[in-house]
């Protein structure tokens, strides 16, 4: 009985102390308030960050001082911290404080309080106080960029920043015109491949360069030969091809439609007359090729055989005309004709025409010439036909000759004519292809000039 009264007086006691305690808690809390706006700030890295708390106590108190501080140190003033000492700031009055921190850094991150000196308590805050986020700027850029393609860069930051910010672009260290935390590319070309980095308009706060790399075929291929000029037998070439593409090209190199090397440079060693002709450059990558524009290589060279044509067949006509003509296999600056037994050239050309003549007959050579040597021909001969000169006399001595000529001809052949059919009859062993020597003797082919005038003249005599 007495254990139970004591319990129930214990009970009576507690609840209404539980209750006075409550409404001084409830009375502390209504007089006493502090405001944060905003509660979160997302700032760039190496900005300039403002704080703002707005606190209420009651009126029997009285704020006297105020200052932040960082969750990491609640009872420490950062103007006491020489870490942040030389970048805070601190404006206000009895209502409000505003915190401005220069120059943060990702090692600022933290949740800041407003704090208060009053009368009768060493300090006071309320709410959880303002978190900061320090991000930097980043560009994304497409992985694998083609020739042609759009493409869209874009600024990003590891939060959403609280202050709108106005971007700008840079590529290459140029600025661009857009203003957007997104920059776009239509139908990109090599030109747009580079550094890009976006920045904050007018600040000094950008991201890192990052490079766009555009991937396109072998473009403004060309073709080059070492050393330039003249190239002598026997020197030393080497050509070389240029291309610009991405990825890198691989080169190879034609003469003509066969391959003969591969590389940006081909190069001959003791260089022939062989070598000559048009040598092109194929550049490739997995985007496309391109065909240089044919290189012609001359390759000079003294001449090395020589050859000469005519306009007769080694015998003709006194009075006319003839012409030689020298060919060689090289380039020729000089074409000398010269007659055997003389001293000097007869003629300065290529091709050398005359009239024949007892004094032009003769053998003739030429001489090929260039920078690099000289070659000499065979001798030709140019001899007037013998006979020709006895026709002109047989003309002269007259018609009766002619006809005297005539008649013994004909008899001649009449004569053979007989004389074949008696020893195709008595005799079977002469051989059939056997000639007869009457007329063998007026055979000009087979006989001389000389032969052919003196039957003429034993003819002509046994006549009278």
């Amino acid at each position: 009985m007495t254990v139970a009264l004591l319990i129930s007086l214990r009970m009576s006691l507690t609840v209404p102390l539980l209750v006075l305690i409550f409404i001084s808690g409830v009375v502390a809390q209504v007089g006493w308030a502090v405001h944060y706006n905003p509660k979160y700030i997302c700032a760039l890295n190496g900005s300039t960050v403002t704080m703002n708390c707005m606190y209420r106590y009651p009126v029997s108190d009285s704020a006297q001082n105020y200052f932040w501080s960082t969750i990491r140190s609640s009872d420490e003033d950062l103007l006491n911290d020489p870490y942040y000492r030389d970048r805070v700031q601190y404006h206000g009055d009895q209502q409000q404080s505003t915190l401005r921190l220069r120059n943060v850094t990702e090692k600022d991150q933290s949740t800041y309080h407003c704090r208060y000196k009053d009368d009768r308590f060493r300090g006071r805050y309320q709410d959880r106080g303002v978190d900061l986020s320090v991000t930097d700027l980043q560009v994304e850029v497409p992985e694998r960029v083609i020739e042609g393609d759009d493409v869209t860069l874009t600024c990003k930051t590891t939060c959403r920043l609280t202050v709108r910010r106005t971007f700008t672009w840079y590529r290459n260290g140029r600025s661009l015109s857009s203003r957007t935390d997104q920059l776009h590319l239509q139908l990109v070309n090599k030109k747009d491949a580079g550094r890009y980095r976006c920045a904050v308009l007018d600040q000094n706060l950008h991201s890192p360069e990052v490079t766009l790399n555009v991937r396109y075929g072998p473009k403004s291929i060309s073709v080059s030969i070492s050393p330039s000029g003249k190239i002598v037998e026997g020197s030393s070439v080497t050509l070389t091809c240029s291309s610009d593409g991405n990825p890198p090209v691989e080169y190879n190199w034609f003469k003509g439609t066969s391959i003969v090397g591969k590389g940006k440079t081909y190069t001959m060693k003791e260089i022939s007359s062989v070598d000559s002709g048009e040598y092109k450059c194929r550049s490739s990558n997995e985007h496309g090729e391109e065909l240089s524009e044919a290189l012609t290589l001359n390759v000079l060279y003294p001449p090395k055989s020589i050859s000469v044509s005519f306009t007769f067949s080694g015998e003709t006509l006194e009075g006319s005309s003839v012409t030689l003509t020298c060919s060689s296999d090289a380039t020729v600056q000089n074409y000398t004709w010269f007659k055997e037994g003389e001293s000097s050239p007869v003629g300065p050309r290529k091709s050398y025409s005359f009239i024949v003549d007892s004094k032009s007959s003769g053998w003739y050579y030429c001489l090929a010439q260039n920078d690099h040597g000289s070659i000499k021909s065979a001798a030709v001969p140019v001899i007037i036909k013998e006979y020709s000169i006895i026709l002109y006399v047989v003309v002269g001595v007259g018609l009766c000759g002619v006809a005297t000529l005539i008649a013994v001809v004909f008899l001649i052949r009449n004569k053979k004519m007989k004389k074949k059919r008696t020893m195709e009859e008595d005799d079977q062993n002469v051989h059939p292809n056997a000639k007869d020597d009457t007329y063998t003797a007026l055979d000009p082919v087979s006989r001389s000039s000389d032969d052919v005038y003196n039957t003429l003249a034993t003819v002509n005599k046994n006549g009278d």
